[in-house]
């Protein structure tokens, strides 16, 4: 039988937009909600890479803590469009 810490998910996602000012606004907004995302089971951090692309880095210690770190990154997106559809 396994132990839980006899693993973990290591995983990123990519964001691509049209312009850096696009990705420079998506990244100043989802910033503060990182305190809040971060847990014992799971780690997101974000960065900034090349000129348009915005990318997540995910750790967790299961894959309970995996899902609810890339539902937050997706509902994250969802949002972001949204406010980018009503204001262009």
């Amino acid at each position: 039988m396994y132990k839980q810490d006899d693993y973990s998910i290591k995983s990123s996602v990519n964001f691509y937009f049209k312009t850096s000012e696009i990705r420079d606004i998506s990244f100043n907004t989802f910033l503060p909600e990182f305190n809040k995302i971060n847990s014992k089971r799971s780690k997101l951090t974000m960065e900034k890479e090349g000129e348009n692309n915005l990318k997540f880095y995910i750790e967790s210690n299961d894959i309970t803590a995996f899902r609810a770190s890339i539902n937050e990154i997706i509902t994250f997106g969802k949002i972001f469009e949204n406010i980018i559809d009503i204001i262009q």
